[in-house]
């Protein structure tokens, strides 16, 4: 006949046993995840990215953003549907941009969005750095007026230091003319009243 004590041995065995096979098929199913899971490059990243904010997935955009910047994701009406192209990387240590271009959907626009996605390494993943790329996208419009009027101050600029002597000479001319009739007013007061000079 069994006793109370051999039953437990038993059990505790036969738990064991198959705790262990338990742990072991854990351990190979999280071995086996973890080798499907990739790194992604930071092309790979931004491509990944764009798309889904191209499909309006915004759950799965901001998987792929820095967590200081995933508040930043929101829809952009004006790349619903957008195809995307990537250009030259530049890896810089923990840094990365891509040369992104985005061609929106509507062709009436026609309108090719070119500017760089910037990426920081999160936890040795790339993680797209929003408010960063947020920046380069947003100025996109004013981009050609902003060079525009650069050229133009750097026009005024060198106008102004080719005058620079002729202002100088004028200014100089001016000032003696003051001083002149300056004089000239005193000299004429000094006649007009000769008592108060003595």
């Amino acid at each position: 006949m069994m006793t109370y004590k051999n039953l437990l041995q038993i059990f505790y065995q036969s738990y064991t046993k198959h705790r262990v096979s338990r742990l072991t098929g854990i351990f190979s199913l999280l071995f086996i995840l973890s080798g499907c899971q990739t790194i992604l490059t930071p092309e790979q990243a931004t491509t990944t990215f764009w798309k889904a904010m191209a499909n309006g997935d915004l759950e799965s955009a901001k998987k792929y953003t820095t967590q200081e910047t995933q508040y930043l994701v929101t829809k952009q009406e004006n790349i619903m549907g957008a195809s995307l192209e990537t250009g030259v990387i530049v890896i810089d240590g923990l840094n990365a941009k891509v040369a992104t271009v985005i061609m929106p959907k509507n062709p009436e626009s026609n309108q090719l969005l070119s500017f760089d996605t910037v990426l920081l390494k999160e936890n040795d993943v790339w993680k797209v750095d929003y408010r960063q790329t947020l920046n380069n996208f947003s100025i996109l419009p004013f981009g050609d007026v902003i060079n525009s009027l650069r050229a133009i101050g750097d026009v005024i600029n060198e106008k102004l230091e080719q005058q620079m002597p002729f202002f100088e000479n004028q200014i100089r001319s001016f000032s003696d003319q003051l001083i002149r009739q300056l004089d000239e007013f005193r000299h004429q007061l000094e006649k007009t009243n000769p008592a108060e000079k003595q």
